[in-house]
């Protein structure tokens, strides 16, 4: 496979930087495929698991939120959130997953609350999924 040129970039810190032969990803329309070649593209991210094929290797992650930006055969990710499935730290995220769950059974809980537990929960189901493909 023709590879490109991919850059991973959190507010974290640069993740990747270098060849892949391909990317997939969620946005907020479903999955995409990037390869070598891909017309100028740009995308808002969902959450999910994101797939970087580099040197014939395949890693997974969990990628939540932030934008896709295909320009010029240039490839850049810009995600908040980018966890490599090997870095996940599985006990935190069913942690998470439970202070969430808490809040989405409180009768007392706002409708700001709920909304903001619902998003935790999906984050943390989103870790633990992709913390599977180590």
């Amino acid at each position: 496979m023709t590879p490109f040129h991919l850059k991973i970039v959190t507010p974290d810190g640069l993740i990747f930087d270098g060849q892949a032969e391909e990317l997939i990803v969620r946005t907020t329309g479903g999955d995409v495929a990037i390869l070598a070649r891909h017309m100028d593209y740009v995308a808002p991210l969902g959450m999910g698991r994101a797939i970087v094929v580099s040197g014939g290797t395949r890693r997974n992650a969990a990628c939540i939120g932030g934008m896709l930006s295909v320009s010029g055969g240039e490839v850049t990710l810009v995600p908040t959130t980018f966890e490599w499935s090997d870095k996940i730290d599985v006990e935190r995220a069913e942690a998470a997953y439970q202070r969430a769950d808490k809040v989405l059974h409180d009768e007392n809980a706002s409708q700001m609350d709920l909304k903001l537990a619902e998003a935790k929960l999906h984050r943390a189901l989103v870790r633990k999924s992709v913390a599977s493909y180590k």
